[in-house]
């Protein structure tokens, strides 16, 4: 075995010669693992023969400057790159002409940025939203409101939102909202009429609805008002004080427990007992 040359020209050398070698080997590729040995230690006989002391620097040299410019690149790219504003703990967002369920003068508003075919909105409906309107929603404490979010992956949510806000027109939205989550998986718009009559909507008003697309505008306008305030998934909250048309108040993400939405509502109610004291 010849021994390693560990000279500082031996080394860059040595390096050169394993850059060509590999070089080679890459054009060799597409046969077997042995072929690629074979070629490779060809390829470095071959470097070893061809390569001065002088080519084997300049090589070296290459490779530094290379690397220098690939380190200057990644520098500028890291330098240039758009920063993204971090996301508030708050928001204010409005509630003008959206679904309401609730009493009016309620001292608290939740409004929630929602998609049917979203699975994290289904499991809220079902698992937290029947103990929240029980304990804050019957009861006149809480005001809950729905925005529409539906995101673009889901291919029918649109669809569906527009089918909840054309029972809205006969007082059914929140009825036509819990059958759209309970057929969360099967909402092609041929089935969305079926759904209509088992409620026992006038289907002539609810296909002409549907099919006029007038609740479109307000479902885009919903998804710009949840972008402006960087709300970018389902299901979003805000849980605050409604003012006007505005409800300003703490950002609550994802299908949180009970406790999680019992905990900010009860925290508000009591700032709202200590502030009439």
């Amino acid at each position: 075995m010849t021994p390693l040359n560990l000279t500082r020209t031996g080394f860059r050398h040595g390096l050169a010669i394993g850059v060509v070698a590999l070089f080679l080997t890459v054009l060799n590729a597409g046969g077997s693992p042995a072929a690629h040995a074979a070629h490779a230690a060809q390829g470095a006989e071959a470097a070893s023969a061809a390569i001065t002391g002088d080519q084997a620097d300049a090589i070296v040299q290459e490779l530094k400057e290379i690397r220098k410019l690939l380190e200057s690149i990644d520098k500028k790219s890291v330098a240039q790159a758009p920063k993204r504003p971090p996301v508030p703990p708050t928001a204010k967002v409005s509630v003008k002409d959206s679904p309401v369920l609730g009493s009016a003068d309620a001292a608290v508003t939740v409004v929630e940025f929602t998609d049917y075919q979203c699975t994290y909105c289904l499991r809220f409906i079902q698992q937290t939203v029947p103990k929240l309107k029980e304990e804050f929603i019957d009861t006149g404490k809480v005001r809950w409101v729905v925005r529409d979010m539906p995101l673009g992956f889901h291919k029918n949510a649109r669809k569906a939102a527009q089918a909840a806000h054309c029972a809205g027109e006969q007082d059914k939205f929140w009825e036509m909202r819990a059958v759209l989550f309970a057929n969360a998986k099967k909402l092609e718009a041929e089935n969305l009429p079926s759904y209509a009559q088992t409620m026992g909507l006038d289907m002539t008003a609810f296909d002409a609805c549907l099919a006029s697309d007038r609740h479109l505008a307000a479902i885009d306008k919903s998804m710009q008002d949840a972008s402006g305030v960087q709300i970018t998934g389902t299901p979003t909250f805000v849980i605050g004080k409604a003012s006007g048309d505005w409800v300003e108040g703490k950002r609550v993400v994802g299908a949180r427990d009970f406790k999680t939405f019992e905990e900010n509502i009860r925290k508000l109610l009591e700032e709202k007992q200590a502030n009439a004291q």
